[in-house]
């Protein structure tokens, strides 16, 4: 069983350009927007995945001699994951709060 991968979710834009309002703030000139920052976290996080599940594979084929490397490895691509959720989970707080205000 192969679990699918978040580059589908990434090569999707999350959040459409908009023109900006006269007088609202304007990104500086190169510098990436709120959607490019998400989407090379998921893309981040994905490969880091990745990476763990291949040395993973690799030491139980016994191309691997350490497993405390892998191990390393599995915990780190975990610690971003969770990392992830928790931003995800801010995120989804903040818009739901957004759209309960009251004008």
């Amino acid at each position: 069983m192969q679990i699918q991968g978040l580059s589908s979710i990434a090569t999707s834009p999350l959040f459409p350009t908009a023109p900006h309002a006269a007088g609202g703030a304007k990104p500086a000139e190169g510098a990436p927007g709120f959607g490019e920052m998400v989407r090379d976290a998921i893309v981040s996080v994905e490969q880091g995945q990745q990476q763990a599940a291949f040395s993973v594979q690799d030491l139980l084929a016994g191309k691997n001699e350490g497993i405390l490397p892998v191990v390393a490895q599995a915990a780190e691509a975990d610690m971003s994951f969770k990392l992830l959720m928790a931003v995800r989970n801010k995120m989804i707080e903040a818009y739901k709060q957004t759209i309960n205000m009251q004008i």
